[in-house]
């Protein structure tokens, strides 16, 4: 029995990330990766200034991941996908707007 879940696992693992493997597939790792980074990116400026900060790369590997990964899931036609990255890709536009605001406003 137990043996028998083994190999199932196995070969649905096998299936998932070998016999499946194709180009749209490398398309949503490169997203997830770039989604990934933006995570070692805030992790490695919070320790620099000893404590939490929220660096602009963040924003820009959030926008850059989340398009990617909205592009996959549009390929995919997976609708809880879509609304997630199209969600999340909003709010991620809207923080560099607001940020490239605040930084162009004049003083005082």
């Amino acid at each position: 029995m137990i043996a028998d879940l083994v190999h199932q696992i196995g070969g649905y693992l096998h299936t998932v990330f070998v016999t499946n493997l194709d180009f749209v597939v490398l398309v949503g790792l490169a997203g997830q990766l770039l989604f990934s980074a933006r995570f070692i990116v805030q992790w490695v400026a919070s320790e620099r200034a000893g404590r939490s900060v929220m660096p602009v790369a963040f924003w820009y590997f959030s926008l850059a991941g989340g398009l990617v990964l909205l592009a996959y899931a549009l390929y995919r036609a997976d609708p809880v996908f879509i609304l997630g990255q199209a969600a999340g890709t909003f709010i991620y536009l809207r923080n560099l707007m607001l940020i490239y605001r605040e930084r162009t406003a004049p003083e005082g």
